[in-house]
């Protein structure tokens, strides 16, 4: 008897969930990743306002990213931790999450009550810089103009 438990939990241990932070889909994910990786300082960028959104009637203002290759699992997906600091309206660094792809890398995670943010699009500008976009989340009730957007250009520091 003992033995057949034994076995019946091995069989449900090997057919459990695999790590996500492993095999050939995460090292794909981890090459497409690596180029981003670094400290990137905000040399110029629009500043948000949102004068209709309670609360948020602050001009917001990015001032660092930080992408880093240690690893957290979200959901059923391996990504990447990071910093982004705002410097207003207050000086904030919030942990995030990102991950790289060829043309781009999207980092998001950060709180509702910092602003109507989904994430940013980060695209190479050059060897040593990126050019961004804050993307805006629809969902917290926000009404922005059809096109706006929030560009930024960062160099590494």
């Amino acid at each position: 008897m003992r033995a057949v438990m034994c076995g019946v939990v091995l069989v449900v241990a090997a057919c459990g969930p695999p790590n996500p932070c492993s095999g050939h889909q995460f090292d794909r994910l981890r090459r497409y990743s690596l180029p981003y990786v670094g400290h990137w300082v905000v040399a110029r960028g629009d500043t948000l306002t949102f004068p209709t959104a309670p609360g948020m009637s602050d001009r917001f203002r990015l001032g660092d990213i930080t992408l880093d290759t240690a690893t957290v699992v979200v959901g059923r997906e391996c990504v990447f931790r990071g910093r982004i600091v705002f410097r207003a309206p207050r000086a904030e660094t919030l942990t995030v999450t990102w991950f790289g792809q060829p043309e781009q890398a999207i980092v998001s995670g950060w709180p509702a009550d910092v602003g109507p943010f989904a994430g940013l699009s980060l695209a190479w500008a050059g060897r040593d810089s990126l050019s961004g976009s804050i993307l805006l989340d629809s969902k917290l009730g926000v009404q922005a103009r059809p096109g706006m957007t929030a560009r930024f250009v960062a160099g590494r520091a």
